[in-house]
């Protein structure tokens, strides 16, 4: 299983260089980060930094969107760090959240989201690709390669994933929702004629490594809980279109009869005045909190589901103990390394 990690780009930019490189130290395979321009830092020249002070880590942005900038532009971003620094980034789309609704813009529809994968995908693959009644292609780009993953939850999105992208972004670790939805994508993938092995599944959710004592769990679970409030926005627009009939599990959509509404200017930060509508329960489910042992037995149950890597949010006030917990205790854990001599 590969591990990545999710960063908000807050001023010091060198902040998320730092976090980055040590995420690379620790054995991380991927830096991840949020792609709302208004709220953070712009992440494409942090992306280029990053690039930069490490070795083999692969970034992307958890998750662009269509709406916000010129498909063409996203692709030029990416083709541009590929030349750089040897096809070292992963494109992550979903239909937008904080970049467009701080804007008072509304999510792109599902159709828009396939069209600007395929663009997007295409012309960063150094490969032709029709816009607007012309063929375009870049002059400049010999070698990128581009993969672009999905992040979904609706039907109509997950159904998306498994048809065109190359990898199915889960923004949630709760194992009964994350089998639903990855058998989903799978279904998806084998009805439009494609292998679901050759898509990448990619679950994502704050992680906070405890004691094991009532007190830490707690507080784990309260510096965890804005997660909650972010999956709700998703949902909430799930319950708007479909209802709660059965589009997606119950136990997704039962949870948000309590909101009330949500402020995108605590979007993603622990501690915000938006999330007391989400229990204990649904933070459990939906993060990994609890001992090594504990974040071990999860991760083992997402591998089994099909899960390829697990990326960390690390939007609390533990992140580079995380990191270090992860890096010292899980990761050989989960990927236990070969034997050097095996017995006769």
């Amino acid at each position: 299983m590969d591990f990545g990690v999710v960063l908000q780009t807050d001023p010091p930019a060198w902040r998320t260089v730092a976090l980055a490189k040590r995420a690379e130290e620790y054995g991380f395979s991927h830096v991840w980060t949020f792609d709302s321009h208004l709220l953070w830092m712009e992440p494409y020249v942090i992306h280029s930094q990053i690039l930069a002070e490490t070795r083999r880590i692969t970034v992307g942005p958890f998750v662009t969107n269509p709406a916000t900038r010129d498909w063409t532009v996203t692709a030029s971003v990416f083709a541009t760090l590929n030349e750089m620094y040897g096809n070292r980034t992963v494109c992550g789309i979903g239909r937008g959240d904080s970049a467009v609704r701080v804007l008072n813009g509304r999510p792109t529809t599902v159709k828009a989201m396939r069209e600007a994968t395929h663009v997007i995908r295409e012309l960063a693959s150094c490969r032709p690709v029709e816009v607007n009644g012309s063929t375009l292609q870049f002059p400049w780009a010999t070698s990128s390669r581009l993969e672009v993953w999905i992040a979904a939850y609706g039907p109509l999105a997950l159904k998306a994933a498994g048809e065109v992208g190359d990898g199915f972004i889960l923004q949630l670790a709760d194992l009964d929702i994350a089998a639903w939805m990855i058998a989903t994508v799978r279904k998806a993938a084998a009805d439009a004629g494609r292998d679901p092995e050759s898509l990448t599944f990619c679950v994502a959710a704050p992680a906070y490594v405890t004691d094991g004592s009532t007190q830490a769990r707690a507080h784990a679970i309260d510096q965890c809980r804005w997660f909650g409030g972010m999956v709700g926005n998703h949902v909430a627009d799930i319950v708007a279109k479909y209802g709660t009939g059965g589009a997606v599990p119950q136990a997704l959509t039962d949870y948000i009869a309590g909101r009330a509404g949500y402020d995108y200017n605590e979007h993603g930060r622990a501690g915000n005045t938006h999330a007391s509508f989400v229990p204990d329960e649904i933070v459990e489910r939906f993060c990994l909190i609890g001992t090594v042992e504990e974040q071990v037995a999860k991760l083992e149950a997402l591998r089994g589901l099909g899960v390829d890597q697990f990326a960390v949010y690390l939007q609390h006030d533990a992140k580079e103990e995380t990191l270090a917990a992860y890096g010292e205790h899980v990761i050989g854990r989960v990927n236990r390394p070969a034997a050097a001599k095996v017995e006769s």
